[in-house]
């Protein structure tokens, strides 16, 4: 199933059919009974074996659909060259599906440098529609719900409640077809176990409830698999009663107060505390007037509702009694269903990792003022400059001197042939640009070898943690951060390949989450790195042409601000989806900066970071340092950065002058 999406663009590329179909191929029309993705996927390579291109392509393209999240997900690279692709998928006519089927693989491998230049030349068709792009994978329920919440960011409510009441329809459809697989394949799993010796050893009571309880558990997994979208790993939260209010508000957009007072009552079901809902309902009942006895919560969402009740109470009793596991899948489950003994250890379990969830304390006003005077730094724009949350930039935080020595440093590394990460010719985001990287720990070890000098290697360490200091005093004064990650890194244009270039440096994108153009959505899960906090782009230069760095709203189309970089200018933010960004292409020159990416976690700090302090350390050094540790210190304040290791001084030899105002 890996190579389905590969074989389908492939085909594709192909003449019109000259050979017969294969006999034996799985029916499609439909009245047939549904086959299984393995199924189809074998008929498709049967098919494309004997010539018979027209079966190929619909068996593939079924077994893709009904493969649903595996099938398309994670595929391995399309090593095919891609201009023949656009020709002869324009004679086959077959362009929107070779769009469908591009868009489809590049969502699931949004690296692949060659399928982003075929995504580019597709949009540069004219006979290619917007609505081609398209990912083959999406469930028709999701596919119902992303059209209906565009429908409604268009204001377009009316058009766009038929899409949303089908997109709760096949979301209970997909449930009941998932809960009707739960017993079979359970069960067979169970025999097979037991068959092999690891069944469970108890009599016929256990071996019943064993089985029920599997049950049970797969049904309410159900509820999960629905709300997930391919290719993510964790469902979206609320997934039903999200539909229910996009409903009850478009219902009342176009003046259907029946029906949005149906859809209100159905979310009071799940929360019969929410307030906007409660005032929702309210406002609904002024406005019909009347009271209308027989109008209540939708009946598929209440049948809905008590049976999965039901289920939990079972579950939830096998688990304070039998020892079972059950992973409540719903943030709406009422306390009373949770036994008692159980809520506790449920609530401990929830509060393991609190900086994932908790939004940072407030901030003492004075404080960061302190500790910009201290360091020399102005505070440039804010948030509301900025125009978006939890965005800052400040400048000052490097003197020409300490930025020349830097980019000298970088400079020294490349030619010492010291790529971080990246050892080939290009960048990883485009094939415009080359891309050197350089970690602490190389800059130290390359340091230690002669091949670079020491007082950049020591100075790229010390601005770091200036960096951390700051961004900790500015936007987490009460919770310490921690440097997960730190990487001195150039990007150059490369000369003759700038001509009407259409695409960017570094593509939008949000640090700690996975981002969804399509539905402003930032999922926080791998591949993405999931525990990093804060952000932080230190400038060492601007003798570039483009390379700016740019915010957008979350579908990463709307450009909210723009920051031009210059030496020791910082742009620090939050890491999550409310700070999608990307980098315009860098056309001409060299852009150098420091990227540096914070944490609460203390277990994902950089241990390089100081593995690379320990390499760095001048004879003596040790002694001097184990002697002030014995020495009480009178100010319980930990001193800035700027004040460990001297700042390098301007040409004229004059230390850098802090400035009094912000």
């Amino acid at each position: 199933m890996l190579r389905l999406l590969r074989l389908l663009l492939l085909l594709l590329l192909l003449p019109p059919p000259g050979s017969p179909e294969p006999p034996g191929l799985a029916p499609l029309s439909p009245g047939a009974p549904p086959q299984a993705p393995d199924l189809l996927y074998a008929d498709g390579l049967r098919a494309y074996a004997a010539g018979a291109w027209a079966p190929a392509v619909a068996l593939l393209r079924e077994a893709l659909r009904r493969g649903g999240q595996g099938a398309g997900r994670g595929l391995t690279p399309l090593p095919e060259g891609t201009d023949s692709l656009i020709l002869l998928a324009s004679q086959m006519k077959k362009l929107d599906l070779a769009a469908a089927a591009a868009h489809t693989f590049f969502v699931a491998n949004p690296t692949h440098l060659q399928m982003r230049e075929d995504m580019a030349k597709y949009r540069r068709m004219s006979r290619v529609r917007p609505q081609s792009f398209r990912d083959l994978e999406t469930p028709p329920h999701w596919a119902a719900y992303d059209d209906g919440l565009e429908l409604l960011g268009r204001q377009e409510a009316g058009q766009a409640l038929p899409r949303l009441e089908e997109a709760l329809q096949e979301s209970l459809a997909q449930m009941e077809s998932c809960r009707a697989g739960c017993e079979g394949p359970e069960e067979q799993q169970r025999e097979e176990e037991e068959e092999e010796g690891a069944g469970s050893q108890g009599g016929l009571y256990e071996t019943i409830a064993g089985h029920w309880i599997r049950v049970l558990q797969c049904r309410q997994r159900c509820v999960g698999d629905t709300a997930t979208r391919p290719g993510r790993s964790f469902p979206v939260p609320d997934f039903l009663p999200s539909q229910l209010r996009r409903l009850h508000e478009a219902h009342a957009q176009v003046g259907n107060l029946s029906q949005a007072m149906e859809n209100v009552l159905s979310v009071l079901l799940f929360y019969p505390e929410d307030e906007a809902a409660k005032k929702a309902l309210n406002q609904y009942q002024a406005q019909l007037g009347e009271p209308r006895p027989g109008l209540g919560p939708r009946e598929d969402i209440r049948r809905f509702i008590l049976r999965s009740l039901g289920e939990k109470r079972h579950l939830y009793y096998a688990m304070e009694h039998l020892g079972a596991s059950f992973k409540d899948p719903d943030p709406w489950t009422p306390a009373a269903v949770i036994p008692e003994a159980l809520r506790e250890k449920l609530r401990e379990d929830q509060e393991k990792r609190p900086w994932d969830h908790e939004p940072p304390q407030p901030k003492p006003l004075t404080h960061w003022k302190d500790v910009l005077l201290l360091e020399g730094v102005t505070l440039t724009q804010d948030a509301r400059q900025l125009n978006g949350s939890e965005r800052v930039v400040l400048d000052g935080l490097l003197t020409p001197a300490e930025c020349g020595v830097l980019l000298q440093l970088a400079k020294d590394a490349a030619e010492a042939g010291a790529r971080s990460g990246y050892r080939g010719r290009r960048s990883p985001h485009t094939p415009h640009e080359r891309f050197e990287g350089l970690t602490v720990l190389k800059a130290a070890q390359l340091a230690q070898a002669g091949s670079v000098g020491s007082q950049g290697a020591k100075l790229l360490l010390e601005v770091s943690e200036r960096v951390r200091t700051l961004t900790q005093a500015y936007f987490s004064p009460e919770r310490p951060l921690h440097l997960s990650f730190t990487h001195l890194v150039c990007r150059s244009a490369i000369e003759g390949e700038q001509d009407q270039r259409m695409d960017l440096s570094h593509p939008v994108h949000a640090d700690n989450c996975v981002l969804d153009p399509d539905t402003g959505d930032c999922w926080r899960e791998p591949p993405a790195y999931t525990y990093r906090d804060y952000s932080g782009l230190l400038y060492l230069n601007d003798d570039f042409h483009g390379g700016d760095l740019f915010f957008t709203e979350p579908n990463a189309l709307t450009v909210t601000a723009q920051v031009r970089p210059r030496c020791g200018r910082l742009v620090a933010f939050s890491s999550g989806g409310e700070n999608p960004h990307g980098v315009w292409a860098v056309t001409r020159g060299r852009r150098c900066a420091l990227a540096l990416w914070h944490t609460w976690a203390p277990e994902h700090r950089e241990q390089e970071w100081t593995e690379a302090k320990e390499l760095l350390k001048e004879p003596g050094e040790e002694e001097e340092e184990e002697e002030e540790e014995e020495m009480p210190s009178r100010d319980p304040s930990p001193e800035p950065p700027s004040r460990r290791l001297p700042r390098v001084q301007d040409k004229a030899g004059k230390p850098p002058r802090v400035r009094e105002e912000l």
